[in-house]
């Protein structure tokens, strides 16, 4: 069964509306107007209401990048915003990047909750003072590291983007959080190596893009590598107490698309507790803008 996965208790975030592809965000105390290509809708608020609201607004160049008009003169160009779960308190530096990104992506808040929690329960139960290790796979600015950090894990952040890393790197200590092992590397290499050395990993967590390019300009394509690099993945989790959790935001993927991926290259132990879910976002009228899809499964 799909389950419709949302966040719930985000003070610092909040979708405002959405409609005509576009979407109308608080982050903090600033609101942002970027385009959303799923808001097929009209909005509920008028042009003159997003005007009034909106302290900056992303307007694409053509390309996939753009620039951001602001409204508001004093916005700065970063901000700080915290999200909270039971003992769990992260804090993010935000900016206004040229590629309508600004450094998080606050539906994945119901995965940091999943990620914590099961490191926590992990870290519980370790004997010997041994602690679980989790790889953090294109892993941008590291809500997700993050998450694993404040449970109790010794932390593995990839990304092939060195400024993203050090991006990262100042979240974690914005989150009085250290210890993140950073590597500028492109992730399906470094898998492939893990595997080949046969070391295993407690939790993976994945949000492999669409398309990109590693440190030394390798190329992926999600459509054509995906297959091999979830066996890959699956030789390097841990047959035991582990867990997984992977995104996909590509336009136009079935859930099923990973359920049949995850069932294909995991074992029993785990699949049993395989959970596929629907990120969304819902905003103040009640409606829920989708926000990808996920895949999360687990043993013992």
């Amino acid at each position: 069964m799909i389950q419709i996965l949302s966040p719930t208790g985000f003070q610092d975030y909040e979708l405002i509306d959405s409609g005509k592809g576009e979407k109308l965000e608080r982050f903090g105390k600033y609101v942002l107007r970027r385009p959303e290509p799923q808001a097929l809708w009209s909005p509920h608020l008028s042009e003159q209401d997003w005007k009034k609201l909106t302290d900056a607004r992303f307007v694409q160049d053509g390309s996939a990048s753009g620039d951001w008009e602001r409204s508001n003169k004093t916005m700065p160009d970063q901000w700080v915003i915290g999200y909270n779960h039971g003992e769990m308190k992260l804090r993010f530096r935000l900016g206004l990047t040229r590629f309508k990104h600004v450094g998080i992506f606050p539906e994945q808040a119901v995965n940091w909750d999943f990620i914590y929690q099961r490191c926590k329960l992990a870290t519980a139960a370790a004997h010997s003072g041994t602690v679980p290790k989790v790889l953090n796979l294109f892993a941008y600015t590291g809500g997700a590291s993050l998450a694993a950090k404040a449970g109790g894990a010794d932390v593995i952040h990839c990304d092939s983007i060195k400024q993203v890393v050090n991006w990262a790197d100042a979240n974690m200590h914005l989150s009085k959080l250290d210890g993140i092992r950073w590597l500028v590397e492109d992730a399906f290499k470094f898998v492939l190596r893990e595997a080949k050395r046969g070391n295993q990993y407690d939790g993976i967590i994945m949000d492999p893009p669409a398309w990109g390019h590693g440190p030394k300009g390798e190329k992926w394509k999600l459509e054509d590598q995906i297959d091999e690099l979830m066996g890959q993945v699956a030789a390097i989790l841990a047959p035991q107490k582990s867990f997984l959790v992977m995104n996909a935001y590509s336009l136009g993927y079935s859930s099923l698309i990973l359920e049949n991926l995850g069932r294909s290259h995991f074992k029993p132990a785990h699949t049993k507790n395989l959970q596929i879910g629907e990120l969304c976002m819902p905003e103040r009228s009640g409606r829920r803008l989708p926000a990808g899809i996920t895949m999360r499964l687990f043993a013992g």
